[in-house]
């Protein structure tokens, strides 16, 4: 039984009053249903330097949901006969070493190609000069795989990258260039891109995290910590109000046919009970509701893009916090789904 509006919102805003208070949430959040939003705040500091405080309208780190949006340019390229996810990389990627060639685009989708990630000590090294899909390459493109393609589940970084680096070669273009064409235009997401440090991105949060930090009251900035430009894995930035027209647009299958739509965005691989990865998306099954999505983690960085797809309802959460967004998915399930 889902708690009715009227009483949810009121109850998740006292939640964030107190969350905030604390010093647990920073950030946005947005909560939606049948394409209608019902809550819209923010709290806390997009800069606490510069005592800037967050919008609704303040853009955040995405982290990892940049796979969603990989993955939809991926599905994109299938639907229009370029790319055919039970191909080989080898097809489209003639120079890999044969080891990694012989991986399927399916298995790169769902983590299961043996890939693993690139925080090395080559990241650790070049992390300043990391600025395209061939420098986030260069990373792991030696490294063994950690078993056989297909064999099992490892959540796999470097498997974005080779998906990122197959759309360049297909389409001939970079792959920011074209996932901004593919989804971000027609999905009307103007203020979601890969950030690039070097330059200054308008309205743009920092983050914060305690990470390494012995004074638990001490924020640390995270701007010395991820790389100098995002990619194809992570890495963006958007706001939650990008978020919902992206939930709108997929929902409407504006990005996708409803076919495509279903492919990228139903489970494939049974990792518990109650959640599957499918291509660049998790679906999970809390009391019958049906949940698709992505969320994101990285010191100062937490984000969640629920649809709650039997409900109707939406939930985006962006926070320049640690574990901000998982504070507040927690709540709000708690509170629609008792």
């Amino acid at each position: 039984m889902y708690r009715t509006e009227k009483a949810l919102v009121p109850e998740l805003q006292h939640f964030l009053d107190r969350v905030s208070e604390e010093d647990l949430f920073s950030g946005a959040i947005l909560v939606a249903r049948h394409g209608e939003v019902l809550f819209k705040a923010a709290y806390g500091m997009a800069s606490k330097g510069y005592a800037v405080n967050n919008g609704t309208d303040t853009k955040f780190n995405l982290g990892s949901m940049n796979k969603m949006f990989t993955a939809v340019t991926i599905a994109h390229l299938a639907e229009q006969g370029i790319v055919n996810v039970e191909e080989v990389v080898g097809k489209y990627l003639p120079d890999f070493p044969s080891r990694l060639s012989q991986i399927t685009v399916h298995q790169l989708l769902t983590h299961t190609s043996g890939m693993g990630t690139y925080w090395n000590d080559k990241y650790i090294a070049s992390i300043a000069r990391i600025k395209s899909v061939k420098d986030y390459t260069r990373l792991f493109i030696e490294d063994p795989l950690l078993f056989e393609p297909g064999a099992k589940w490892e959540y796999s970084n470097a498997g974005y990258i080779v998906l990122g680096a197959i759309i360049e070669s297909v389409t001939g273009k970079d792959y920011f260039e074209v996932v901004k064409e593919v989804v971000y235009k027609p999905a009307h997401m103007f203020n979601t891109d890969c950030y690039d440090l070097e330059y200054d991105v308008p309205n743009l949060a920092i983050g914060y995290t305690r990470y390494g930090v012995e004074d638990k009251g001490v924020w640390r900035n995270n701007l010395f910590l991820h790389v100098v430009k995002g990619g194809p894995a992570g890495g963006g930035y958007s706001t939650v109000e990008d978020l919902f027209n992206f939930d709108i647009a997929i929902r409407g299958n504006k990005l996708l046919g409803s076919e495509w739509t279903e492919r990228v965005t139903r489970g494939k691989v049974e990792l518990t009970a109650d959640f599957k990865y499918g291509y660049g998306f998790g679906e999970k099954t809390l009391k019958g509701e049906r949940i698709i999505g992505h969320n994101g983690g990285f010191p100062g960085i937490s984000s969640t893009l629920n649809m709650y797809m039997n409900s109707g309802y939406t939930l985006a959460v962006m926070s320049n916090y640690d574990n901000g967004a998982i504070l507040v998915e927690e709540k709000f399930n708690e509170l629609l789904l008792g």
